[in-house]
This record gives structure tokens, sequence and C-alpha cells, in this order.
């Protein structure tokens, strides 16, 4: 097991696939691209998979792939299938999409053993959607949704960053939405992870004022009492209704002291933390021909 210097097991790896994006959320990317790293600098994905291996071998037991936009990176299903031939030492294969272009790519990525598809959504209105992503496809997000429900994905989350004045009007529509979908709507809140410098914590919308806006029209029950390592709160409809709510309160609420993660970025990067300042070269040591043996001894240090 691999555990980090507070004697928390670290099971969770996030895969950075690439740093490319299609959409320009203006406390994302509200610049356009991030600079871009080298091509010879990116991770391939006989890499990526090999050192998922190794890191699953340390046991991580939840791979998740992220980007930027994951489905831009060119035959990412290979990568999944090849990570998902790592089962049953890996039990669940995760992907985070902003679902633009994940339609056509639905059907191959559970195939490729896919689990899980959470995707991206900020606002059900089609001009603050795209005000906030700089990108007018609301209705392919939709789209993405039905194809995931269509393609056997369960559950399926959909994500909002929740910032004041944006869309903090549309609590309960979206509670109407995950209801309507029988879908799992997560609310996350605004972290101050922006490359425009735009957090402040007056935008930042407390996770218990989410709550209680949906609890006073959709009554919420509780769903784990014991959040354990997970970051969402989890609700469900106290009249049964399909459906489950999740708040996640990083800021209001930390939750760091069950932290179970540990980030590797598209150029080769271990990062032990979202907000960390300091990355550990593993590209180079895997580049180096460095034994397995060595390559798990690294990731046990950066850990």
């Amino acid at each position: 097991m691999l555990r980090d210097a507070y004697n928390r097991t670290i099971r969770d790896l996030r895969i950075s696939v690439t740093d490319r994006c299609n959409f320009r959320c203006f406390y994302c990317l509200p610049n356009g691209e991030p600079p871009m790293a080298r091509k010879d600098t990116i991770l391939t994905f006989e890499e990526m998979a090999y050192i998922a291996d190794i890191f699953v071998s340390l046991g991580i037991e939840k791979i998740r792939l992220t980007g930027g936009e994951p489905l831009l990176r060119k035959d990412i299903a290979k990568l999944a299938a090849e990570i998902a031939a790592l089962k049953p030492r890996l039990r669940d294969l995760a992907l985070t999409t902003n679902g633009f272009i994940f339609p056509a790519l639905a059907g191959e990525l559970r195939a490729a053993g896919v689990d899980r598809v959470t995707i991206s959504l900020d606002s059900l209105n089609r001009d603050k959607f795209t005000k906030m992503t700089g990108v007018d496809g609301l209705e392919k997000v939709f789209a993405a949704i039905d194809s995931a429900k269509y393609a056997g994905f369960d559950p399926i989350k959909i994500n909002a960053a929740v910032i004041r004045g944006h869309n903090d009007d549309e609590f309960v529509e979206f509670a109407r939405f995950a209801r309507a979908y029988g879908i799992s709507m997560r609310f996350i809140e605004f972290m101050p992870l922006d490359s425009g410098h735009e957090w402040s914590r007056d935008l930042v919308v407390p996770g218990r004022e989410i709550f209680e806006t949906i609890n006073a029209v959709y009554p919420l029950q509780l769903k784990n009492t014991d959040r354990g390592a997970e970051t969402a709160w989890k609700y469900v409809f106290a009249d049964g209704t399909p459906g489950e709510i999740g708040i996640i309160a990083p800021v209001t609420e930390m939750f760091c002291g069950a932290c179970s993660r540990v980030r590797l970025t598209a150029d080769g990067q271990i990062r032990t933390c979202l907000f960390s300042t300091t990355e550990h070269n593993l590209r180079d040591v895997v580049r180096s021909g460095a034994a397995r043996g060595e390559i798990a001894q690294f990731i046990e240090s950066a850990v």
C-alpha cells in the first residue's frame, strides 16, 4: 500500500492524458490554451499504461482519466483498454469529460472497459453555459448524457462548478434535472485553481447553502453518513424519486484529512495534491531505463 507522511492510504490515481481543452471556462482557461508542453515530453500511451500497472501493484484501486479534455487525445479508447486489462486488481476505471465529443466515443469507451463517466455541466441555460465555458455546446452535453445512458455507464455523474453570480440560481433546476434523468448531480465549490486569477472568496457558494436551497424544495436524505475518502456528501430524494445530489465543499468543509488521491500529469509529473506547486519527475525516471523496482521506489518516495 502507498502511504503518505500523514499515514493516509493512497488508493486513487488521476491520469491527465492531455493538457489541451476545447472549452475556455473562465475559471480554468480564460486566456486560451495553457503553455503547451513539447510533444516529446508528453507521455505515450505505452508509458501511461506501464506506469498505471506499477501504481496498481502498489495498491491503487481506482484510476480516472482526465485532462484537459481527455477525448482530445487520439485513440483514447486504446489507452482505456490497456488500463482496463489491469482488472480485477484495478477495481474501477472512470473518465471525466466536458461531453462535447463524447457521443461519438461512448460505445467504444464502454467496450474498452471504462466503468463510469463524469460529465461537466455548469449551467442548464444556453447563454449562461456559453458565457461560462466559452463554447455554445449545451445541446452537445445533453447528447453526451443521453449517449452515456445508452452505452450503459452507471452511475453517470454530472459536475457543476458553482460560482456566485453565474449559476447559483440554478440549484433547484439542477435537482429537477437529476430527478428527471435519474443521475448523480454534483455541485463543487469554486476553488482557487484558475489560471486567470479570477478566484475570490466572495464567489464561493458554501455547500451548506446549496443543500438548504435544494432541500427546501426537494427534501433530501443523507446517503453516506461516513464520507470516508469520498469528496462528496451524497443525498437522495426523500420521496424516493431516482437521482442523487452530491455536494463537494473543498473550501468551506475541507476533506484533506481523508484524501486518498495522487495525480499524474500528461508530461509525467507526480502531483500529490491538486493545490501542490511541487512536482516529481516520473517521466525522466521511466525514460532513463530504470528498472521496475526503481520506478516503484520513486513513486513511494514521492508519495
